[in-house]
């Protein structure tokens, strides 16, 4: 962001249209990517899980079946768009739009190295976890506006866990900042040079990953789009491309929630350990290489762990995580203030 921030000023000097042109370009440096690594993760997605069933997965369009996203992306824009004749025709439109540019919003604050970050702000983490909670009313919406008993069924499942994990994830955020002292995820990356938090903080990081795959409504947890029973769930009268962008919507939030869990526990863009053939590869690098280690124990736990029963779900988010996630706050705050090791800015 520095870089595209430096030859902006020096093309374009400093003033109001510049400042615009070049948080634009920032806007385009962070969408473009994202949007190409959507595409990717769907054919890594086939693949991973073909490999794990001892089949060769997609790969017959372009070499290496590199194409295949882009097939699969012409085929969905050449779809007819259908509305069913008793759905809300606005809100049936409104929902994929809402899904798809929350989780384009949510990137403004990941910083993906030392000064690269669109907008760093103090209450980063705050801002995060808003726009994920606003996530669930693009589902609702969709499962409302589309009067099918199937779909509303599936919208109010998956409302109903999202908030139920958004509840732990919470907390387990909290442990987090408790041993930073600031809401700014730079501080949080800057705070982890020592030892990275998902070493002391093992048990919260393992339940933050387990509640991300809920919150995304992945497998195992991914109860609102059960075939056997839903069909697809929420976007079960979607086609074409508001399908596309619910498809697009879930797997950028699969990026978004690694981010995070590498950005709070991982240490961010920093090397396992500050020594010299590691400290000099790039801080993006390592940021990319932590995403993809966390983005493919997500596909690895689609491919090997059955569905979870919704009554088992939601004791797990309610009578398991969330008094664990409690308790752990507690005595995180307790640690802090026995050893007198409390950050200076609480």
């Amino acid at each position: 962001m520095n870089f595209i921030e430096k030859i902006g000023l020096e093309l374009l000097g400093n003033n109001e249209v510049s400042n615009i042109i070049i948080i634009l370009l920032q806007i385009f440096a962070i969408v473009l990517p994202l949007l190409i690594s959507v595409a990717y993760l769907t054919l890594a997605e086939r693949r991973v899980i073909g490999l794990m069933q001892l089949r060769k997965g997609p790969n017959v369009v372009g070499p290496f079946g590199l194409f295949q996203p882009f097939a699969d992306a012409l085929k969905l824009m050449s779809k007819e768009t259908i509305i069913p004749t008793d759905a809300n025709k606005f809100l049936f439109m409104l929902a994929p739009m809402i899904t798809f540019i929350l989780a384009l919003i949510a990137w403004a604050v990941i910083p993906f190295g030392e000064g690269s970050v669109l907008a760093d702000i103090n209450v980063g983490i705050l801002y995060l976890f808003a726009v994920s909670s606003l996530a669930v009313y693009g589902i609702i919406i969709a499962g409302w506006a589309s009067n099918s008993k199937y779909a509303f069924l599936g919208a109010l499942r998956s409302a109903a866990q999202m908030v139920s994990y958004e509840v732990s994830i919470g907390l387990i955020i909290i442990s987090v900042l408790l041993c930073v002292g600031s809401l700014n995820l730079t501080d949080i990356v800057n705070a982890q040079k020592t030892i990275w938090f998902a070493i002391p903080l093992l048990p919260m990081f393992i339940m933050f990953f387990v509640s991300t795959l809920a919150e995304t409504n992945r497998a195992p947890f991914d109860l609102p789009e059960g075939e056997s029973e839903l069909v697809a769930g929420y976007f079960v009268e979607y086609s074409s491309m508001s399908f596309a962008l619910f498809f697009l919507g879930e797997y950028a939030n699969m990026i978004l929630m690694s981010a995070l869990t590498v950005t709070l526990f991982l240490g961010g863009w920093l090397p396992p350990f500050d020594i010299y053939p590691l400290n000099i590869i790039p801080d993006f690098i390592w940021f990319v290489l932590k995403v993809m280690f966390i983005l493919f124990i997500f596909l690895w736990v689609r491919a090997t762990t059955p569905r979870y029963r919704y009554d088992q779900l939601m004791r797990l988010g309610w009578k398991i995580f969330l008094p664990f996630s409690l308790g752990w706050v507690v005595l995180t705050a307790a640690f802090l203030v026995f050893f007198d090791i409390v950050p200076k800015n609480l």
